[in-house]
Formats: structure tokens, sequence, C-alpha cells
């Protein structure tokens, strides 16, 4: 009988690991950065009423946060695996529950989220072009093109998604700008007649509203922690990140920092230029604070930020969320077809095309409110399930897996695994090859 020699080219394809650290770190933003921190500063105001306990409980949710991205950077180096989430709660507890876990966020987290956001999108297109089409038309569109950039490859996908999220840091950085330097003392004043805006006002009003104030901070940090989540998705494309175990947690860590950063930043400017009585008295801080410094253009300005911002999110969920349902049906545990990879572009086209067939189906089906209800309540479930993980790697491991490994010895490449606070000398940013800087 001959032997029928098979060519590399005949191979059955693999997912290309052609993303950096740069385009890593822009999927950690771009999960966390939507529309929230342009609206939630003003609901937050309704719960803490004095600007250092509105910056105290954004501050707080920044460190809750960025608590949570060492914890995921951690189980990134130990589980350097394709669906990230989905992995670590299939080795962590049981199959069943990864498979719950990749159903719930295919019918509800993700594609509910992306039809949220493409609703938030779609509004704020129309509001500044004026286009005669309904809000979920704008939506269906948008997230189809999104649907179609993706199936061209996992490079253009970060390509898109890297542009959009350099859009938004700029948008927000020019928010803080024109907030801090452009709007005129006088302008403060009249903002808020009771003084309570401006630097020194933010530097020393500690009070609180009623006896209840634990009960008070823990409302006002529901819309905090909302704005901050998104990080844990950057996981999910961990098999095609180039050394995940190196290059993930170090995008975890710095992707989170700067968004806390830009957040506390944002929050700082909006009680300074509107007070706390004027971010209290409206819906569109963000949009008030630009019209404060450069009139309704910059009202507009930023409304077409808002609508990129918003955009930036749905493409990172486009580029990201598929994997899981790839991880899935490598383990059987979904369609056969659905693990497939194009030949040429080498990502699973028919999971992004399902992904993106649900999330307009949710679009045209569903309410805002709804759907935000839906997504809130079953997604942290499973992210308070994926943090304890942590804990159950940790008594299963032998202790020495936490410390360095010289090149060649144990795994077959050098690397340091990433240790979070309360463990000693993390090391996320050490050498990953001789040689290396």
């Amino acid at each position: 009988m001959e032997s029928i020699n098979v060519s590399p080219t005949e191979r059955a394809p693999t997912l290309a690991r052609r993303l950096g650290l740069f385009d890593a770190t822009m999927i950690v933003m771009g999960g966390i950065i939507g529309s929230g921190i342009f609206m939630n500063p003003s609901v937050v105001v309704r719960y803490v009423t004095t600007p250092f306990l509105i910056l105290f409980v954004w501050a707080l949710g920044g460190l809750i946060a960025l608590t949570a991205a060492f914890i995921w950077a951690e189980l990134a180096a130990l589980r350097p695996e394709v669906g990230g989430q989905y992995a670590y709660l299939r080795d962590a507890y049981h199959p069943l529950i990864a498979f719950l876990y990749g159903w719930g966020l295919l019918l509800v987290i993700q594609t509910g989220g992306m039809a949220a956001v493409a609703v938030t999108f779609a509004r704020y297109f129309l509001e500044l072009t004026n286009v005669p089409l309904s809000d979920s038309m704008v939506a269906v569109l948008a997230l189809s093109s999104l649907t179609v950039i993706n199936c061209l490859g996992v490079r253009a996908g970060s390509t898109v998604q890297s542009l959009l999220m350099v859009l938004k840091i700029i948008a927000i950085v020019a928010l803080i700008v024109c907030g801090l330097f452009v709007i005129a003392p006088a302008t403060v004043k009249s903002a808020n007649p009771a003084g309570s805006s401006g630097i020194g006002a933010v530097a020393g009003g500690f009070g609180f509203s009623s006896l209840n104030y634990l009960t008070v901070i823990g409302a006002a940090m529901v819309p905090v922690l909302f704005a901050y989540g998104g990080w844990q998705t950057a996981s999910f494309v961990s098999g095609e990140i180039r050394e995940p175990r190196k290059n993930l947690p170090r995008a975890l860590i710095i992707g989170v920092t700067g968004v806390v950063v830009l957040y506390v930043a944002v929050n700082f400017v909006c009680v300074y230029a509107l007070g706390v009585s004027g971010l209290a008295n409206t819906t569109t801080p963000a949009s008030d604070v630009m019209r404060l410094a450069l009139g309704e253009s910059g009202a507009r300005a930023i409304a077409a930020g808002i609508a990129i911002s918003t955009l930036g999110f749905l493409s990172q969920g486009m580029l990201t969320a598929p994997r899981v349902y790839f991880a899935m049906a490598e383990d059987g545990l979904f369609f056969k077809s659905v693990g497939k990879l194009h030949p040429k572009t080498q990502v699973p086209i028919l999971a992004i095309v399902l992904q993106g067939l649900l999330a307009i189906a949710i679009t045209l089906w569903g309410k805002y409110e709804q759907i935000l209800n839906y997504v809130v309540s079953v997604d942290f479930i499973f992210f308070g399930a994926t943090a304890l993980c942590i804990f159950i790697f940790r008594r299963r491991t032998n202790p020495s897996i936490f410390l360095p490994l010289p090149l060649g010895e144990g795994r077959g490449e050098g690397f340091s695994i990433f240790r979070p606070p309360l463990r000693p000398l993390p090391q996320p940013f050490s050498h990953g090859e001789k040689g290396e800087s």
C-alpha cells in the first residue's frame, strides 16, 4: 500500500498568531470603553453628592477593575488557550459549566450587549447625520459591516478595532483638555451657582448625605462597575496573540490602568466644569462640558466621539467572542461546523456570522432596557465564577509553577508566569526570550 504524503498546504488550518502587545492592549481597552463613561457620571452623582465621593467611587471602581485584571492576568498565564474565560471555567469546574457559559454568551451576554450598543450607536449616528433611516436599520447595517470585516481575517478585524480605539482615546483626551483648559473660571461658576465646582471643591468636599452612606456608595458603584467591565473579553483571542503568556498579562494591566486614568480624569472634569448640581441635572454630561468649551460645534464633536466609541465596542465584541464558540466546537460542545477555519483567512467565519446574525435578531426584537437587564444579570454570575477559578488552579498547581522558569526548563520555552498582588514578585514584564528587550 502506498503511503500518502500530506503537504503543509493541505493540513487543516489553525488560528494565526498575528496580534502583538499593542493589538492586545487596544482590545482590552476597547472591551471596556463604550458609551458608559460619557453618560454614567450623571448617574453616579444622583447617589453620592460631594465631589470627593464622586471621584472616590470611580477610583474605587478602578481599583476593583485593576484587581480583577491581575486575576485575569494570572489566569491568562496559566491557561493561554483559545476561548479564554470559557477555557478557565471548563478546566476549573466542569465542561457543563463552560457549556452553559458559551451558550449564555452567544444567546444573551455578547449578542445582547452588542445589540444594545448598536442601538446606542444608531441614535448618535442619526442625531449627527439626520439620515432618513430607523434606529434598527442603522444598527443592522453597523453589525453587518463589522461581521464582514472580521470575516476577512484577524488582522483586518484588529486593525479596525485598534483604529477605532485610538479615535476613542483622542475623543476622551479632547474632553479632558477642553474641560480643564478651555472653560474659563467664570463659566464654571455660572454653571453651578452653589459654588461646589472647581479644583478646590473637588479636593475638599468630603461628606455624606445620609447615615446609610455604605448603601448609597454601593448603589453608586453599580453604574461605575458596569462602565469598567469588559476587559475579560481580551482573553478570548489568546490563541491569536503572539507569546500570550507574556503579552496578554501585559495588555490587561496596561489597558485597565489606562482606562482607570481616563475615567477618573473625565469625572474630575465633569465635576470641575458643571459642578455637582449641574452634573446631577443632565443626562449628557460630556456634551454639556464640550458645549461650554466650544459651543454647539463642541457638543456635536463629542457626539461623534461617542458614536465612534460605541462602534469600536461593537468591533471588539465581533472580533473576540466568536473564538469562544470555536473553542466549544473543538471540544464537541457546539456544532462541529462552527469549529472550522477558513483556509485563507484562518478565522472561524461561521462562528462570526452566527454571532452577527443573532445580534441583528436581538436588535430587531428587543428594547434597549430589556436587553441591558438580561445582559447584566447573566454576565455577572459567570464573571464571579471565573474570578474564583484562580483559587482552584492555585490549589491544584505545584507552587513552583509560579516561579520564573529558565529557558528550556519545564515547558520548552522561556517565560515567567504572572502573579497578581499578594503573591511575591509578579513577572509580566520579564524577558520572554534571551536577547529580547
